[in-house]
């Protein structure tokens, strides 16, 4: 399981260009990190987590789009 803040740090990680936002193309630079989203949010690959969760369809995840998908998965404490 992982905390908040630990999810933060991971997602701050992730958002190469500092954003605000994971885009496709940051999760498949980053195949570890992008493992580590994964297993957290239970689904299978990028493609996925973005289908699932990308709520306002920009092609990309924010912190709370990525905060709402590991806490589906009931892995946030």
């Amino acid at each position: 399981m992982t905390t908040e803040q630990e999810l933060q740090l991971l997602f701050n990680t992730l958002d190469s260009d500092h954003d605000g936002k994971v885009s496709i193309n940051d999760l498949f630079l980053s195949p570890g990190l992008s493992a580590i989203i994964s297993s957290e949010t239970n689904t299978s690959s990028p493609q996925e987590l973005l289908v699932q969760y990308d709520s306002d369809k920009d092609g990309s995840i924010t912190f709370e789009e990525l905060k709402v998908a590991v806490e589906k998965a009931s892995n946030l404490d």
